[in-house]
């Protein structure tokens, strides 16, 4: 599929890639991995064709398409949402209008005219490539990757230009996904989603036909959707046919033997470059110091770059607290007639650490922000004893003062004993030498985010609010993040789309829906386990039988003995159960109703076909009045095969 021939790549006369060969096959899902500035985005690019290599060359299969996502930058206006996303079906759009052109001529154009059986065949060409290609589900795969990429319905019809930079990065990816491209370039797609549509968006990778190469800094994600990583690291490229997981592992085992190796070999090179100088003015050494000479200038240094830089660091000591670090009674905030959160009651106990989930807009960050103590209409918000909070907000990196450096933004908030720290916990955030005098402003999205949880070290704190704290990140970064989190002895109350990072920190999870919250005691993958519980609980309400939780395994979650569901009302189960009886009534009639519709498509396409087969006989068109009668009946039956396929679409829809 793709083909990189000793590919070079360099920036202001220092190598970025040199002479990497590399091969993508295809149906091949890459994970891109290394470190910031390792050359990751430049390589998508440079697949892309958006930016020249120095030197080397780039072969790609025959009639291979490429598509790329970058991180940022992308906007969209002038059309509605779902009129956007359907553009980038602009092929079939053509075969659809060329179609409908074809109609009008076939049926204003007599069968012995000398076009006729050319426009005939041109029909019959684009119609079995337009049914191939789905064209007659084109909208109906629209819908499903918008609602997939989390876009209701009723946005649909907004236009584009309504949209904030995170959903415009969402419109692009929709774009992207509908064209199908043969080599998938992905440059963090997860940024901006939360965790709905990434979950939506590894099964639709998982099942892409195609290639894709992309670069996240999700771990969940890579190991979900990757088969294989590629590592940038020392100006080449570095493959590991397994997950990320365990490429972390094979990595390490590859650099332990890389630098024995070189140690090995350090020995043997100082072994000879001793001999060389002991014996280099003895003549009766002389051949054998020449012999010496030439197996060092031989020699192939194995050349080990610096070791990755990590944060290491450590929130304060927290000072203690009362059991209850924070309550919330009744809570409820609106934005005009819009309410957000709606009679909310939360208890947040000490040393708890809670993730905050929900899909984009159910109010996560208002439920923060009111923890953090912002306004609300009613309700009451209480602080527990001896609590001192601190407030990590999901704009955090955009309310640091842009013409600060890096250390005076640190020491703005400093309290006095802690000014002789600052170049310490600067330097664990990789703000080492002169880039501690850079100024705010000119700082990338991760270094901003590094130092507004640099500013989290100043004051000691039991109470941690972090919203999307890992935004920006690298893997490494969060990994740090998180091992700093996990050791803290305070409560931490964090949003996140990243699910290792909820799995792995997360003691319980409270989902934000509907104006309220429900409380899940456990980790993500229990969060999810129980929701999975619940509906079939509601499935089986609907269908008037009684649930039966899922089998598990002796020693297994919480999961074994769920906690029982209020009963429901008489009156109310028998409403659900006409609800039900009526909704399978609708059912029933849909599926007898596309069961008919599919043996009418069946029938007419049997009888197409039939007369296709007679067509295609040269001798057919030799009588002039069989010719005219087969034209007009190869046009009737295509319209009304296209009609059957337009009332089964909408009836599959319905």
């Amino acid at each position: 599929m793709l083909h990189l021939i000793n590919l070079t790549k360099e920036f202001a006369g220092k190598p970025l890639f040199t002479d990497i060969t590399w091969h993508l096959k295809k149906g091949e899902r890459v994970g891109l991995v290394g470190d910031n500035g390792a050359g990751k985005s430049t390589l998508m690019r440079i697949i892309a064709g958006q930016v020249e290599s120095s030197s080397g060359a780039l072969q790609y299969a025959r009639g291979a398409t490429t598509g790329y996502l970058p991180q940022e930058g992308l906007t969209t206006r002038g059309r509605s949402l779902f009129n956007e996303a359907l553009s980038a079906l602009e092929e079939l759009q053509a075969i659809e209008k060329e179609l409908a052109e074809l109609t009008l001529r076939l049926g204003e154009s007599p069968a012995e005219e000398s076009d006729h059986d050319a426009l005939l065949d041109r029909f019959g060409q684009l119609q079995e490539e337009f049914r191939q290609r789905g064209g007659f589900t084109m909208e109906a795969e629209v819908g499903t990757v918008l609602r997939g990429l989390g876009f209701l319905p009723g946005d649909w019809e907004r236009e584009c230009s309504e949209f904030s930079g995170g959903w415009q990065m969402r419109i692009a990816l929709a774009k992207l996904l509908l064209k199908k491209p043969n080599v998938l370039l992905l440059d963090e797609p997860t940024n901006h989603l939360d965790i709905e549509a990434r979950n939506w968006l590894e099964e639709y990778l998982c099942g892409y036909p195609y290639s894709v190469i992309l670069v996240s800094h999700d771990r969940f994600f890579l190991d979900c959707v990757c088969s294989r990583i590629t590592e940038v690291w020392n100006h080449t490229l570095t493959d590991y046919h397994c997950s990320y997981t365990r490429y972390l592992t094979l990595r390490e085992e590859r650099l332990a033997a890389l630098r024995e190796a070189k140690r090995r070999q350090d020995e043997e090179v100082a072994a000879m470059e001793d001999f060389i100088r002991r014996f280099r003015y003895n003549a009766n050494k002389a051949s054998l110091v020449q012999s010496r000479i030439k197996q060092l200038e031989k020699v192939e240094r194995i050349v080990i770059p610096p070791e990755r830089k990590r944060i290491r660091f450590t929130f304060p000591e927290a000072p203690k607290s009362g059991r209850i670090a924070m309550e919330l009674k009744n809570v409820t905030r609106a934005y005009g007639p819009k309410v957000v959160l709606d009679g909310v009651d939360l208890t947040v106990e000490k040393g708890e650490r809670i993730a905050l989930v929900g899909h984009n807009g159910a109010g996560k960050s208002t439920l923060m922000r009111i923890l953090a103590g912002g306004e609300f209409q009613s309700g009451e918000r209480i602080t527990g004893a001896n609590v001192a909070m601190d407030y990590f907000a999901q704009d955090q990196a955009d309310v640091l003062t842009g013409d600060r450096s890096a250390y005076d933004e640190l020491l703005a908030d400093a309290p006095y004993d802690s000014v002789p720290r600052l170049r310490d916990i600067l330097g664990a955030f990789l703000f080492s030498g002169d880039d501690i005098h850079k100024r705010v402003g000119v700082l990338s999205g991760g270094e901003k985010n590094r130092l507004a949880l640099a500013k989290m070290l100043l004051r000691p704190s039991n109470l941690l609010l972090m919203d999307e704290p890992t935004n920006h990140l690298d893997l490494n970064s969060k990994e740090v993040l998180l091992d700093a989190l996990s050791s803290f002895g305070g409560t931490v109350i964090f949003v996140s789309h990243d699910r290792y990072f909820i799995d792995h920190l997360a003691t319980r999870v409270v989902e934000v829906e509907g104006g309220g919250v429900a409380s899940y005691q456990g980790d993500y993958e229990y969060f999810l386990a129980r929701k999975r519980e619940e509906v079939g609980v509601v499935e089986s309400v609907r269908r008037g039988e009684a649930y039966l939780a899922p089998a598990t395994t002796s020693g297994s979650s919480p999961l074994s003995t769920p906690a029982p569901l209020p009963p429901l009302a008489k009156d109310e189960r028998l409403r659900r159960r006409e609800e039900e009886k009526q909704r399978q009534k609708e059912e029933s009639g849909r599926k007898k109703q596309l069961t008919e519709l599919e043996r009418e498509i069946e029938r007419w396409e049997m009888e197409l076909s039939a007369l296709e087969l007679k067509m295609a006989d040269s001798s057919f068109f030799a009588d002039p009045e069989q010719a005219r009668r087969g034209g007009e009946l190869h046009l009737q039956l295509t319209e009304q095969i296209a009609d059957l396929y337009s009332q089964w679409e909408s009836c599959h829809a319905g």
